[in-house]
């Protein structure tokens, strides 16, 4: 008999730590404009290579290529350009919020605002988005007043969700938009069966799921593609893959996969990779999805590309395990930046216009704080009614919880 040799665990690393060089050279990044655009009914198998591609459509001079450009004209990407400025604006003046202790957390867009606001231009009214806590670039572009996101940070008197979800975790049905969990990858599967339902009722309404890198390790994430796939559900199944979980690479939860998009494969499901810097490219693959789902030709699952260039959040610090340089280091460069530079050089931007717009927005978002602050923030001003924990959770309030409420004073 053979000795018997001793068995170790393999713990993924990341190529880099924080003092030294970083790295990602390990990301094949094809020219813009070279990756096909196939017809929206094309069968999974047929396309199994856009799985490990990455789809693009600005080049280095500010270009539109390829043929996934063209998806937008020059006020929606006008428009994009704005939802996105705003959307960073907000990020600096509610962190410094944070800071200053008037909330007591938030999380941060920092170079992932094109993901959000791209994709929220490709859907129609009713349409149902079940986000994490950083897509909050689809209200911004849906058009969702600032006042209230605001209120419900500050979590004061005006807050629409009465004190009861944690600051961020917005809920905006009208909007488009459902509760975001605090439970990770939960709403990967509701959005399956949100979606399953619009298709049961005979309805025109499909739903967006969203996930991060590190929660597709969930059990949720796998159920979601299971039921997804099996009843071919009028859902987009969108993976942010930003480089890092809280304090972990992505490496940790992709497994043997390659990539995460590779996944979808395994279920049958159509799978594509986009640069998620590219506002261009996420909408085009975006409006591509939905299309396939309003077709009755079942889920899309893509894989945007990007990088978190802040913190997770508040409550992190990303220079214990990444080089401080690894953000400005990232290859598929800044959203805003690659955007503004693809309408000025097609003339319908300038540098002067930019710096305008860039004064305007912060006028209006300080404008939304004052009048958010008016009301309250988490340590003065008013506070939501002790009542409220025992609303609107029963249509009608049970016998105990009648008795909880009288016992409380409220």
């Amino acid at each position: 008999m053979s000795e018997a040799h001793q068995l170790q665990l393999y713990v993924p690393e990341p190529s880099v730590r924080p003092g030294s060089t970083p790295d990602f050279s390990s990301i094949d990044i094809p020219k813009a404009g070279t990756v096909e655009r196939p017809p929206i009914d094309a069968e999974p198998e047929t396309i199994r290579k856009l799985a490990f591609s990455i789809i693009r459509v600005l080049d280095e001079d500010g270009q539109a290529v390829g043929p996934w450009a063209g998806s937008l004209g020059a006020e929606e990407l006008l428009a994009g350009l704005r939802h996105m400025m705003t959307l960073r604006t907000f990020d600096a003046r509610m962190q410094t919020a944070q800071r200053q202790g008037k909330t007591s957390f938030y999380i941060q867009h920092l170079g992932e605002e094109a993901v959000s606001c791209a994709f929220r231009q490709a859907l129609s009214p009713g349409d149902m988005n079940f986000p994490t806590y950083r897509q909050a670039g689809l209200l911004i572009a849906g058009g969702y007043p600032m006042v209230t996101m605001m209120n419900q940070i500050y979590s004061n008197e005006q807050d629409p969700l009465k004190g009861r979800q944690l600051p961020i975790m917005y809920s905006a049905r009208e909007y488009g938009f459902f509760s975001v969990s605090g439970n990770l990858a939960t709403q990967f599967v509701q959005a399956v069966g949100w979606a399953m339902a619009s298709a049961i009722s005979g309805d025109s309404r499909i739903a967006a799921a969203w996930i991060g890198d590190g929660s597709t390790a969930e059990s949720d994430f796998h159920s979601a593609l299971v039921f997804a796939s099996t009843y071919k559900a009028p859902v987009v199944l969108n993976i942010v893959n930003n480089q890092w979980a809280i304090s972990t690479f992505q490496g940790m939860a992709r497994g043997g996969a390659g990539t995460f998009a590779a996944r979808g494969l395994g279920f049958g499901i159509p799978a594509l990779r986009v640069d998620g810097n590219d506002f261009l490219a996420v909408h085009a693959v975006a409006k591509w999805a939905v299309e396939r789902a309003r077709s009755n030709l079942g889920p899309t699952l893509i894989e945007h590309v990007t990088y978190r260039a802040g913190a997770h959040s508040t409550s992190d610090d990303p220079s214990a395990y990444r080089p401080k340089e690894d953000s400005a280091a990232w290859p598929l460069g800044d959203p805003i930046t690659r955007l503004k530079d693809h309408l000025i050089a097609g003339g319908l931007w300038s540098e002067a216009r930019h710096k305008q717009a860039e004064a305007e927005i912060v006028q209006a978002v300080i404008a939304a704080q004052k009048e958010a602050e008016r009301h309250g923030t988490l340590h003065s001003g008013q506070k939501p009614s002790a009542r409220d924990v025992f609303e609107g959770v029963y249509a009608e309030m049970p016998q105990h919880l009648r008795r909880q409420r009288q016992n409380a004073g409220v």
